[in-house]
Parts: structure tokens; sequence; C-alpha cells
């Protein structure tokens, strides 16, 4: 029986799309014209996941707005729309944890700013932080930006680095783990096989380790589709 719901861009591959919909009613995410064709369709830089819900960009198209609303998933308007260009495509590209906000705080949407400000803030140079860094339970986390695993290192917490050239991201010579994932409960959702990524069994026992799950949604190269948001 189907009992969550995920928020998945429209270009994932089909194989994905038939292997989620075993688990989840599929939410289908599109724009058109707002920011640039590569991440146009990414749900990680239209809206940003906290424990109750998101922080989702203005700009962000009505139909699936009110889409998420008729799914009883709570919404909360950001302050600023997605641009077409850097920095203004990462403001809600953040990551939110129970315990912290990990993001360039430099460019972090003030909605989220309000919305974290009884969390500890962790300043990290890329932007673009939920593409490349997966969060999951115990205060761990996978990256695939050597800057956020220097810096989380330094906060103390549990970080596994892994080489993300294997990625496949269309318009891009290569994508990010973070955008090829997704977590739901103890189960770790990735859209491809780690057998086809270099680190790939290095990701499968620090998953093991933590007691997760590990669901791959088809047997070709992972997929970097701007995040799997499970609700």
């Amino acid at each position: 029986m189907r009992v969550c719901k995920v928020i998945v861009s429209v270009d994932i591959p089909k194989e994905v799309l038939v292997e989620l919909q075993t688990y989840c009613e599929v939410l289908p995410f599109s724009t058109s014209q707002v920011t640039y064709a590569a991440i146009s369709n990414h749900p990680d830089i239209f809206m940003c996941q906290f424990a109750d819900g998101f922080i989702v960009a203005p700009n962000t198209p009505n139909e699936f707005r009110n889409n998420l609303v008729n799914n009883d998933v709570v919404i909360i308007d950001g302050d600023a729309d997605i641009g077409t260009k850097y920095p203004k495509t990462a403001i809600y590209n953040a990551v939110i944890t129970d315990n912290f906000l990990i993001h360039n705080l430099k460019f972090t949407d003030k909605k989220i700013l309000e919305t974290c400000i009884n969390k500890k803030t962790i300043h990290v140079n890329q932007a673009y932080t939920r593409c490349n860094l997966l969060p999951l339970k115990d205060d761990s986390f996978i990256t695939s930006d050597k800057g956020i695993c220097d810096t989380l290192v330094a906060n103390r917490l549990n970080v596994l680095y892994v080489n993300s050239h294997d990625i496949l991201l269309p318009g891009f010579d290569y994508g990010f783990f973070g955008g090829a994932c997704g977590v739901y409960n103890n189960q770790v959702f990735i859209a491809g096989s780690l057998d086809n990524i270099t680190d790939g069994r290095r990701i499968k026992e620090f998953l093991i380790n933590l007691d997760y799950e590990i669901i791959e949604l088809y047997e070709g190269q992972l997929f970097d589709c701007g995040s799997l948001f499970f609700v």
C-alpha cells in the first residue's frame, strides 16, 4: 500500500518513475521559462524542505503549489523569486535538519532564515548545498562537495565525501550526489545503481552502518534529478 508521496522532477528516467510508483504517489514537478533549462524541473531549486513541510519560492507554478496544498502538504511562501542566474538560482537550495541549517548564508532566502531561527547555522561556500548534501539521521551526511565536507567535519559531524563525476545531469559534465537521492523513514532512495559510481561500496557501507535500507530505483547511472522529496 502506498502511504507516502514523493516530489520529483518530470525529467527522471522512466524506469525510476515506474519503480517509485510502487512505493509512493508521485507528485511531478516542472516549470517553464523561470530559470535555465538544466535545473528548471529540479524541486530542490524551488523549495527547501523542513520538518513540517516546504518553504517555496513565490514563482513556483501555482498549479504545483495547489497540488501540494490539496495533498495536505504544508507550504510557507518564501521571500524571493528564483532567478535566471546564480546566486538567485540557489537561494532555496539549503539543508535543514533537526539541529542545523546548512547553506551559503550570504544567499539564503530570508524566510528560511526566519524558519530556522532556533537552529545552529553552518555556513558553507557551496550555495547548491542540497544538490551536494544528503542529510541522514544521527547528524550524519553524504556530500559530493569537498568544501562542505571539510566544514561539517570541523563541526564534528559524521560525513562521507564521495566523487560525483559518474552522476548524470543533462546539460553539465556531471551531477551531484544529493540531487540523486531522497530519504523516507529508514530508507534511502537512489535514482540509479551504486554499482555505477566510483564510491558505491563506501556509500553502501556508510548507509548500512546507519541501519538504512538502500533502494536503488533502476540499474543505470545515478541521475541528478534535483532530489527526491518525500512527504
